[in-house]
């Protein structure tokens, strides 16, 4: 798996001054992120989807400026490495939700383009994750404004 950005040293050595308060806010919204993640998995989990080839579908389908995307693409986003996107990708072509194709521009770069049955389910997912999120943003409205100051 990819590494996140580390923490610069001179930041480690010398922290702000934060509250309990800073606190609380920082734990609430982990707290909201991990219920919202587990919300995903159970309902990627329903529709027969593993949570990563969910998330590998929204990628694809949700790219931004609406340009097709390549395994390379795919796994910067996802963050994983190049090889565990393959695989990903090969099963989800088993499981007729995507195809490959060669660029028109570029033969040798490969795209990846939703089947039909792909854009159902996502349409599916992507709509009671939409109200999940309606649902949690009377919680994180406040707790983001409260962040930001």
């Amino acid at each position: 798996m990819i590494q996140g950005p580390k923490i610069p040293t001179e930041k480690r050595s010398k922290p702000c001054e934060l509250t309990l308060k800073d606190y609380q806010l920082l734990a609430e919204f982990r707290h909201l992120l991990a219920r919202f993640l587990a919300f995903s998995e159970e309902a990627a989990q329903g529709e027969g989807l593993a949570p990563r080839q969910h998330q590998a579908l929204l990628a694809i389908k949700g790219y931004p400026g609406g340009t097709a995307v390549t395994v390379g693409t795919l796994a910067k986003r996802l963050r994983i490495q190049h090889n565990s996107a393959v695989e990903l990708v090969d099963r989800l072509e088993r499981m007729h939700m995507l195809t490959r194709h060669s660029d028109a521009a570029d033969a040798r770069r490969v795209m990846l383009v939703l089947t039909g049955k792909a854009n159902a389910v996502l349409a599916a997912l992507s709509t009671v994750h939409r109200n999940e999120l309606r649902h949690l943003m009377p919680l994180l409205k406040p707790l983001l404004a409260e962040l930001a100051k």
